[in-house]
């Protein structure tokens, strides 16, 4: 298969749909040798943050000398951004080809695989061929029995935070979320929590005790001196004093804590990771759609959260970089979120909203998510399309110098950097 052909197989309909459950994985990979079983991970969920954290924590290990197996989801541009060593993302012919390898084995079963445990099994054949030392390994959904568990243990396990998202599926309470997320925890194997909410703990560290889990938590009383600019954030953590990272957002301070605490643990089992690549590896991350900022003559600035807990940290974000300032807004959002408590965050730092269409068929209209804010005295405007939003706000903003902020969906990210690129 060319890369045109494999990524249409990958995406081809008979995959869709989320199924949770390990047999299909399990069958799958067991046809190939299970090669999961002869990798090293660190395993991360949550409900945000995971991308974030494991951008970090394998940047830091690449730092250190090891050769480093990073999968996330979704990508935000390139399809083969969900799996890369030391930085650099799958080529297309290696793709092709383990795809190939991989398809083999799906297309015998009669239970066919989704879409996501097709992708793990491509990603643990990828890491296994290149001998990877350690590979950093995000959940997709929930953590119990989302395809990534299929891995019998872990060097750690992480949890970075927990909030209300995907409640069909997982829960409509953070303690049911946690039980469902917790159910990465392997026996006798550390486990962190990164997350702030005091019940959702208490539910993953009852958890951790059943699995005999050594449990962390992370101590955010140790952030200090945290300074934010347009160029990044200097911090101190702990004993870990003046570092940096090239990432905005007011949460990534956060985030670099729950890394730095994971490496403490790491070292613990046995892990090289000097101070100095502690240092280098935060300071390399690079880690697109989280308030990253695309232009600064006007700011744009585009962060993907997209639901409640996610679009808050993002208009935080907005306060402590701008003030009371208030900026212009394009946003789209899916209609399965909390978009009334969406759009009233974002009211609180708009002067203006333009409204698209995301392109995702769970996609609210941007006439209906206009009307939301109209409701809310918010001078909002209904665009047809993400070029449409991005010229019309440009426009206003290139006289005005009023920053525009982008935020909602991850899915407009690879459209709105295209049609901005086109327009400065």
């Amino acid at each position: 298969m060319n890369y045109k052909e494999t990524l249409e197989y990958i995406h081809a309909v008979s995959w869709t749909g989320s199924r949770p459950g390990l047999e299909r994985i399990s069958e799958l990979l067991h046809k190939m040798g299970d090669p999961q079983d002869r990798l090293k991970f660190v395993h991360v969920g949550g409900t945000n943050g995971k991308g974030s954290f494991c951008a970090m924590l394998s940047s830091v290990l690449t730092a250190s000398g090891y050769k480093t197996g990073l999968y996330t989801s979704p990508y935000v541009k390139y399809f083969n951004e969900r799996m890369s060593i030391d930085g650099e993302m799958i080529s297309n012919d290696e793709l092709s080809d383990i795809v190939g390898y991989v398809k083999t084995y799906a297309d015998a079963m009669e239970d066919k695989p989704t879409e996501f445990e097709l992708i793990c099994a491509v990603a643990f054949e990828y890491f296994y061929r290149n001998k990877c030392d350690i590979v950093v390994l995000e959940v997709g959904l929930g953590g119990r029995l989302d395809a990534t568990n299929i891995i019998k243990t872990a060097e750690l396990s992480v949890i970075t935070g927990i909030s209300l998202d995907h409640t069909a599926l997982l829960g409509d309470t953070v303690e049911k979320i946690a039980e469902e997320k917790a159910g990465i925890c392997k026996a006798e194997r550390p486990l962190l929590y990164g997350g702030r909410d005091t019940a959702a703990g208490a539910v993953i560290k009852q958890h951790a005790e059943k699995c005999k889990c050594k449990f962390t938590e992370t101590d955010y009383g140790a952030l200090a001196d945290v300074k934010y600019g347009p160029d990044g954030t200097e911090f101190s953590f702990g004993d870990e004093k003046n570092l940096k990272i090239k990432l905005l957002g007011s949460y990534q301070p956060y985030n670099a804590a729950t890394v730095i605490t994971a490496v403490h643990l790491l070292r613990r089992e046995g892990y090289n990771i000097p101070d100095s690549a502690l240092r280098r590896g935060l300071l390399d991350t690079v880690w697109h759609a989280r308030f990253e900022l695309l232009s600064s003559e006007p700011v744009i600035i585009f962060d993907g959260g997209h639901n409640p807990e996610g679009v808050s940290a993002a208009v935080n974000s907005v306060k402590e970089y701008f003030g009371d300032k208030r900026v212009r807004i394009i946003t789209g959002v899916m209609k399965d979120k909390d978009y009334s408590f969406i759009s009233r965050q974002i009211a609180q730092v708009a002067c203006e909203v333009f409204t698209v269409t995301p392109d995702n068929p769970r996609a609210l209209s941007a006439e209906e998510y206009a009307e939301i804010f109209c409701s809310m005295s918010v001078n909002s405007h209904a665009c047809q399309s993400v070029g449409e939003a991005v010229s019309a706000a440009l426009e206003k903003s290139l006289k005005d110098g009023t920053p525009i902020v982008a935020l909602g969906s991850l899915y407009m990210y690879e459209e709105f950097t295209r049609e901005l690129e086109d327009r400065i």
